[in-house]
């Protein structure tokens, strides 16, 4: 998540991380329980925010990765988000603190992310009811926590919510310029900014960085949201397409007039409100209650 009330470039990046956190304030959906844990990580632990259905038990697991840049979030101003698709999908969804860019430059937020999602498994989370999620940032790190389960030879979890997710660091899908003047929640040259932030000294298509040029064969099936109006649109699009040509089952959500990671308006814009309603319908398609999967 990108919004300009925090990425002025004129704003010390401490400044900019504060004013993301006001997001913490925005009202948290009733009818779940809001807790805090740690995961044990390859750093220390992982602080986590964990919100479940309190009136049933929950049918399946999300685990979240925020937006940010991987310089900016935390669990705190994305909860709201994240419980109010945890409320519509029946499910648990962990968001975690990962290590920031850059006092923690990559690996480490992929490392952290990895470990996280190795931790659930371990502790009973069935793989194929468990689903990763992500914005922006968040969902480049989805599918490059993919990409490092796949190639270790872990079981993948049964699918990938993408919210508006940035997987081509260096910058070179069209939409970064054609539509900067139009998405009221990134700013397109802040990109860059970020990106070198995070990145330190490796090459900004790395696949590691910019899961678009990665190998996405064996990859679960995946929702991608986006907008029209998205600077990274075609972070989007180009991801959809080699994801199908490399066998992988992609569903390509574009939303006319709509911004960057707009479905963290939900609550207050029924565009948003709607997009996580379709989200929760492929969660739950992909990873079903334990009486769905026995039918």
């Amino acid at each position: 998540m990108g919004s300009v009330l925090i990425s002025d470039d004129d704003v010390p990046l401490e400044q900019r991380r504060a004013r993301m956190e006001r997001l913490s304030a925005l009202p948290r959906p009733r009818g779940l329980r809001y807790t805090e844990r740690s995961i044990p990580g390859p750093a220390g632990d992982i602080a986590a925010v964990v919100a479940a259905p309190t009136a049933t038990a929950p049918e399946r697991d999300i685990l979240y990765f925020h937006g940010g840049g991987y310089v900016l979030g935390s669990p705190r101003s994305h909860t709201a988000l994240a419980a109010r698709l945890a409320r519509r999908a029946a499910a648990q969804i962990t968001v975690i603190d990962y290590r920031l860019a850059p006092e923690h430059p990559y690996p480490a937020a992929i490392d952290d992310c990895v470990a996280a999602y190795r931790a659930l498994v371990e502790e009973g989370v069935a793989p194929e009811r468990l689903v990763v999620a992500g914005d922006s940032a968040g969902g480049g790190a989805a599918l490059c926590t993919l990409q490092r389960l796949r190639d270790a030879g872990d079981p993948l979890p049964a699918g990938a919510y993408l919210l508006s997710p940035w997987t081509d660091l260096s910058a070179s899908g069209e939409t970064v310029s054609t539509k900067a003047d139009v998405d009221p929640m990134l700013r397109a040259h802040l990109i860059g900014e970020m990106a070198k932030l995070y990145a330190g000294d490796v090459a900004l298509d790395d696949p590691g960085l910019s899961p678009l040029f990665a190998d996405l064969a064996g990859l679960p099936p995946m929702l991608i949201q986006t907008g029209d109006d998205e600077v990274l649109l075609s972070d989007s699009t180009r991801l959809a397409e080699r994801a199908r040509a490399a066998g992988v089952d992609v569903r390509l959500d574009v939303r006319s007039a709509m911004w960057h990671v707009y479905q963290a308006l939900a609550g207050f814009m029924p565009e948003a409100d709607e997009a996580l309603v379709r989200a929760a319908v492929f969660i739950r398609q992909v990873a079903p209650a334990v009486e769905d999967a026995a039918v």
